[in-house]
Order: C-alpha cells, then structure tokens, then sequence
C-alpha cells in the first residue's frame, strides 16, 4: 500500500513540474516578447516567485476545492493514479504543439472521468465541478475586461508622459506585474497538486491505519506545500518554449505599457479567485487579459484566429482529460 502512495506523490509532484514548465509562459511572455528580460532572466525570475508564493499562500482553499471533486467512497489509488496519468498525458500532448491548455482544468478532467468510471454520476461531486466550468468561462472574461480597463486607465493617466520615460517607467513596472502573476500561478498551481495528494494521502490513512476523518477534516503534511511550490518552480526554470510564441506574440503584439496591463489583469483574477478556492487556469486568465489590453487598439489588433484555436483546445481540455482517465482506470481495474 505504502508503494501506490509513493508512485502517486512522485506522479503527481512530475505533474506538478510538468504544469510549471508548460505554463511558465504564463508568467514571462509578455516580458520575454516586450524584451524586459531576456528569456532565462524571465524563467528565473517567474521561478523565484513561483517559491516565494510558499511564504504568502498559508491557506490551501484551493487544493480543499480539489480533494473534494471525487466522492469519498470511490476514491482509491487506482482512481488516483487514472487521473494522474491523464492529467499529465495531456499537459505534454499541448505543451508539444504549443498549445496554452489549462493544467487545472486537465486535473478536473481526469479526476472527474475516474470518477465517474469507478462510480457513475455518483462518484463525482458535482459542486467543485460546476463552480470550475463556471470559472472556466468567467475567469478570461474578468481578465479581458480587467485588461482593457487598466489599459485604458494606464494610458490616459500617461497620454502626457514623453515616450522614452513612459517606457523606461513601464519595463520596471512590467517587472512587478509579472512577479505577481508569477506569484499567483505559484500559489493557485500548486495547490492544485496538493489536493491530489492530500487524496491520496487520506485515503492510506484510512486504509492503513483507519482514520476516520473526512477530507476536510485532514490535516495538510508540513512537507507537502514545501514540495509542490518547490516542483513548480523547478519546472518554471525548465522553460515551456513552445507556448511563449503563441501566449507572446501570437495573439497580439504588446509593447512594455501593454504587457504590464495584461500582467496586473490576470494576476488580480487569480488572487481572487485563489481567495474564494476556485480553482482557475492562469493560462486562460491571463489570454483572456492580453486580449482585452489587444481589443483597446482596434479588434482586429487581436489574432482571432489564433485565439478561436485556443478556444477548441479549452473546451476539450475536460472532456478528453476525462476520457482518457476513463479509459486508464478500465485498464488498472482489468489489470489487478
């Protein structure tokens, strides 16, 4: 027993570094695109704050909102390690083709699909779900239009600034816009992977040792936020590449003005959002934001082309992520 809750803590702390490697993106497109800092200057800097958020982020609302997606009485390492495999399955199948997917809403898929193959429509906890698919609609709308206000703000508050000291002002602000978003990817993020094991985790106290608390009611392992913020961030550094040409100039060009907008867009969603426990995809917070600070020029500034693609990818991003967790816990279930 011990032995299937170390191989799902190592699965999930990979997922863990894998979301922070394909989301990095996130958190330095703008400034990679903007030429704030140079690209391993930007995954450093993301990195450090990526950690830092262990120090900010002392609850974990978030990864209480995940714990509770499956139903207690489903809810076993095979199940488990279904979503797991699908969660990471297609976080490296969209980072490949460089596609923005949402890591959050790729774990939501496949705990809900090993859910509902273990138990049916009984076996998911319908509440943490709908609020996510809720969110998933809301949270690049609020950043689209928390981009296009600050951007029209920002811009009327320095319409009467020289060009060449705006500019100097707003790449030492991009500099702090972005180290909020990285540090609200950071604290939302792993939180993500701490309810994942927190699952597994009580579901070996329970078993082993006959615990008889409720998820809610277990306690969080000292070590195990100390591990997640540590395996984000060391994926951060990893790069994530392949999505920082579409998250940076391939749904609309920003200059240092702009990316700092979008910056403060999506970094203020997601503090929100963390606050309430709702889990969000940075990814399509923070498109949402670049969007909105695009749309402040003229509509047609904004790639929608690109933007309809990433569209798709969003809306298979659960079903497919709960498809495949499906299809991996058929293959355990036969297979032990």
């Amino acid at each position: 027993m011990l032995v299937f809750l170390i191989t799902i803590i190592v699965l999930a702390l990979v997922f863990d570094y894998i979301n922070g490697f394909h989301d990095a993106a996130n958190s330095i497109a703008t400034i990679v695109s903007t030429k704030v800092l140079t690209p391993f200057q930007a995954v450093l800097w993301a990195a450090s704050f990526n950690f830092i958020a262990f120090f900010v982020f002392r609850e974990h609302k978030v990864a209480g909102t995940i714990a509770n997606i499956m139903s207690e009485n489903i809810i076993n390492f095979k199940t488990i390690i279904a979503a797991t495999i699908a969660a990471i399955s297609w976080n490296l199948l969209t980072w490949y083709y460089g596609i923005p997917s949402s890591s959050s809403h790729t774990l939501i898929g496949g705990l809900a699909g090993a859910a509902l193959a273990a138990g049916g429509i009984a076996g998911v906890n319908t509440h943490p779900v709908f609020i996510a698919l809720i969110f998933m609609v809301l949270a690049p709308i609020i950043g689209l239009l928390l981009g296009f206000a600050i951007t029209v703000i920002t811009v009327h508050i320095a319409k009467r600034s020289r060009p060449a000291r705006a500019e100097k002002w707003f790449r030492r602000l991009q500099l702090l816009s972005s180290a909020c978003l990285s540090l609200a990817h950071g604290g939302g993020d792993s939180q993500k992977t701490m309810g994942l094991i927190l699952t597994a985790i009580w579901f070996y106290e329970k078993t082993v040792h006959g615990a008889t608390v409720s998820i809610p009611e277990m306690a969080m392992p000292e070590w195990l936020p100390l591990a997640c913020y540590s395996a984000i961030a060391l994926g951060t550094m990893s790069g994530g590449w392949r999505i920082v040409k579409t998250m940076g100039t391939r749904i609309t060009k920003v200059n240092s003005l702009e990316g700092f907008c979008a910056e403060t867009a999506g970094a203020v969603t997601i503090f929100l959002t963390i606050g309430l426990g709702i889990p969000v995809s940075t990814t399509h917070t923070l498109t949402g934001s670049i969007v909105g600070v695009g749309a402040t020029k003229r509509l047609s500034a904004v790639r929608w082309g690109v933007t309809i693609n990433l569209l798709w990818a969003w809306i298979l991003t659960i079903p497919v992520s709960a498809l495949v967790a499906a299809v991996v816990y058929y293959i355990i279930h036969f297979l032990s």
